[in-house]
């Protein structure tokens, strides 16, 4: 009887847990804001990939071998333009993303693309390549050898294998920068926390968070700015002051949203993606076209004429039947993907349908079509 008792108080401990709501898990608020002031910048750089094997721009390329020219001019070599050959130089651009509070000597990484018709930059070298801001001052530059993400082989008879992306790659630490940008954080005794993501919920509950630590410093403007006044002792301290803030949890709001990548039939959902009950029919449509050849022969054994092919071709559409389908409603996460999982289609067949649920207003999320 005893050992009875403790089983179904087990069973009740169990059931209790199953049952208990489920606390929303806080984030660091590094993880959420950024400081105002404190911003990445876009660099961009016109260069030239030295070194490939023959898989270069071609004279069709005005502008790369203009650029060969007055580089070999700028190191003191004079070289009339008949006399260039390509084919184992690349134009390119070169791109890079300059870091809040990057100093001189910094090493930050660069893209590189290639804008005419190289077959391929692979084994290639970028050339000392200026990197300018959009004020058009120097900030970084460039200069290595690239690293690709695919391969490229070719057959003695014209055959070829290509995989990945031959003509982009980039260079892990390969610009350094030559210019600072300052970054003031704390202007007029404020501090701004802007958010990644922004939304007047989760900024009230940074605003209390704030609040909390130091009392009636931190006010929500909008749904993407709290503005913090600079609490007495951290006057002349905005990096203590930031650490300090950067350690508050604060409850994020996860937005129901369903992402979908037509181009990969990838489909993700997260957040508090619903649905409401809903009924379902999902038919394809197959079109298939047949070509069968005959031969026509002379009628007479030794009669006039020649034998001639004939082309003959099938044109059937077929259609799949499927029955209706009930879809019941999913409140959460689980849910929904057991109910949309029933259906038994495709990624890109599913994807349809998500629209058709949302335009129906089943889906309670947003859905985005990349």
């Amino acid at each position: 009887m005893r050992r009875l008792s403790l089983v179904l108080a087990l069973f009740a401990f169990v059931a209790c847990l199953v049952a208990a709501p489920r606390t929303a898990r806080a984030d660091r608020l590094r993880d959420l804001v950024d400081a105002g002031g404190a911003r990445e910048n876009q660099l961009v750089g016109y260069g030239l990939v030295t070194g490939l094997t023959g898989t270069g721009d071609d004279v069709s390329v005005p502008f790369t071998a203009q650029s060969v020219l007055s580089m070999l001019r700028r190191l003191g070599v004079q070289v009339d333009s008949p006399q260039i050959r390509l084919r184992n130089v690349a134009a390119v651009v070169v791109t890079a993303q300059l870091p809040a509070f990057a100093k001189q000597g910094t090493k930050i990484d660069v893209t590189v693309a290639s804008i005419g018709n190289a077959r391929s930059l692979s084994g290639g070298m970028l050339v000392q390549t200026v990197l300018k801001g959009a004020d058009q001052k120097t900030y970084a530059v460039a200069q290595g050898n690239l690293l690709l993400g695919g391969i490229d082989a070719r057959g003695a008879s014209g055959s070829s294998l290509k995989q990945g992306t031959l003509t982009a790659g980039r260079i892990a630490e390969g610009a350094i920068v030559e210019r600072e940008v300052t970054a003031d954080i704390v202007q007029g005794g404020t501090l701004r926390l802007e958010l990644r993501n922004p939304g007047f919920t989760v900024a009230s509950r940074i605003a209390e968070a704030v609040n909390q630590m130091f009392p009636g410093a931190a006010s929500a403007i909008d749904g993407g700015v709290v503005k913090v006044k600079v609490p007495p002792g951290f006057e002349s301290k905005p990096v203590e002051l930031m650490a300090a803030l950067e350690d508050l949890e604060v409850t994020p709001v996860r937005r129901a949203r369903v992402v979908i990548n037509e181009r990969t039939g990838t489909i993700v959902a997260g957040g508090d993606v619903r649905l409401s009950p809903a009924a379902v029919v999902h038919g394809n449509l197959t079109i298939v076209v047949k070509e069968a050849p005959i031969a026509s022969q002379p009628i007479a054994p030794f009669g006039a004429g020649s034998t001639a092919v004939l082309q003959r071709s099938e044109v059937r559409a077929e259609e799949t039947r499927k029955g209706l389908t009930y879809m019941k409603e999913a409140p959460t996460l689980g849910d929904v993907a057991t109910a949309l999982g029933a259906l038994g289609l495709s990624p890109r067949e599913l994807a349809g349908v998500l629209q058709a649920l949302r335009a129906a207003n089943v889906l309670e999320a947003e859905l985005v079509v990349q």
